[in-house]
């Protein structure tokens, strides 16, 4: 059995620690997870954080316990550390919080034995696998007249010829996960015959055959990216709130936003709300979109089933995300809210570069950028009550960048 270890002392028994009123395991600790434990700790409630990478959270004053363990990338290992550091804590009765995809596919998979510990948010199994695997969102999209970008399913090269005059096109994963971490990158874009067949072959080789997309490029950068986010529960959204990307990191293939602002999209929610009321969805959610300037429809992308990066944009537009969840699953009241639009968000240590190759490639002018930055709201690590983890963010820097790009 792998040991855990406890910042900053060696831990007691659990025996011997004193009660706790039931707190939140966040299971991955960079800024996202940082972003819920602030929402629950400035509220009084003990967090906990599990991760297998050097966490900017463990620094954070309203993190009560960081526990590092060597995987959480294979399933059946986060589990057992799930459950050895409840065991070994006492957090029996804590809300867990997972902040992967592949987290959320482990607990709604092992839901039967870690809610034996844990109150356990993540959607059963089977809403969970029409977000996991493309191939059923895009599918489910279909039926329910949600629209999608054209998107094959090539299982051998030679079909490939089909797609040929649809070129330029991305290359992705069915299920992100399985190319994100051998690539570090989210798709691949292919404008020649040439590079369609090289690229193809290279995922094959990566997740097989099965699960390679080729999908159409829609034109524009981020900035024609849309998202609704939500606490979703019986058929209603009692908390949402929708986005706009405004830069993204990298720029074509955003892994991740560096700059997102509220705004009033109410076709986006009527899309969403329609996929979610179809997979009877509980809990926290993303879907994103793209929209199509050739002819404005807002086209699905992606489903995420958990907290999203730029989470922390609610608190500021006065929707707290996980403190609502938090309160479900302790069966207190949860009235409904919609987060305020003109609200701003950026990461700073991945929108500097981002918005110097947009610089650089005139896509940005520096007064634009420099005008964006004065008129942020919040910042997704830096804050002055809790100052440690953005210190700790810029001296992992070099970390940060070997070991996920960002």
């Amino acid at each position: 059995m792998t040991a855990l270890h406890e910042r900053p002392v060696a831990p007691l028994p659990a025996w011997a620690l004193p009660p706790l009123p039931a707190g939140a395991l966040v299971i991955g600790g960079d800024y996202q997870g940082l972003g819920i434990a602030r929402a629950l700790g400035r509220h009084g409630i003990p967090v906990a954080v599990l991760d297998d990478e050097r966490s900017i959270a463990r620094y954070s004053r309203f993190v009560t316990r960081a526990i590092h363990t060597p995987d959480l990338r294979d399933e059946q290992r986060t589990v057992d550390a799930m459950l050895r550091a409840g065991r070994q804590y006492g957090l029996q009765g804590w809300v867990l919080f997972p902040t992967r995809d592949e987290t959320v596919a482990a607990i709604a998979r092992h839901r039967h034995v870690l809610s034996g510990m844990y109150r356990t948010p993540a959607p059963p199994w089977q809403t969970v696998q029409q977000a996991w695997d493309k191939r059923n969102t895009y599918a489910l999209a279909a039926e329910l007249g949600i629209p999608v970008p054209r998107t094959w399913q090539p299982q051998h090269i030679d079909e490939l010829a089909e797609i040929i005059p649809a070129l330029p096109v991305a290359i992705k994963p069915a299920i992100k996960e399985h190319f994100l971490y051998a690539t570090r990158a989210k798709a691949w874009r292919a404008d020649t015959p040439e590079e369609l067949h090289d690229r193809y072959s290279q995922a094959r080789a990566l997740v097989g055959p099965g699960e390679v997309l080729v999908q159409e490029l829609i034109p524009g950068d981020g900035r024609t990216q849309y998202a609704y986010c939500a606490f979703f529960k019986n058929g209603h959204a009692l908390a949402s709130m929708t986005a706009r990307r405004r830069r993204q990191h990298p720029h074509e293939f955003g892994r991740a936003s560096t700059y997102v602002e509220t705004v009033a999209a109410p076709e986006v929610a009527a899309l969403s709300l329609r996929f979610l009321r179809a997979v009877e969805y509980y809990g926290l959610v993303e879907i994103e979109y793209k929209r199509d300037p050739r002819d404005g429809r807002y086209k699905l992308l992606d489903v995420n089933a958990r907290t999203w990066g730029y989470h922390s944009l609610g608190v500021s537009a006065g929707v707290n995300f996980p403190l609502l969840l938090y309160q479900d699953q302790l069966g207190l009241p949860v009235e409904p809210v919609h987060a305020a639009p003109g609200v701003r968000w950026v990461r700073m240590v991945t929108d500097v570069p981002s918005a110097l190759l947009d610089i650089t490639h005139r896509r940005l002018s520096l007064r634009a950028y420099l005008r964006s930055l004065a008129r942020c709201n919040t910042e997704s690590v830096f804050s002055r009550d809790d100052p440690l983890p953005g210190l700790a963010e810029l001296a992992m820097v070099p970390y940060l960048a070997a070991k996920r790009g960002f």
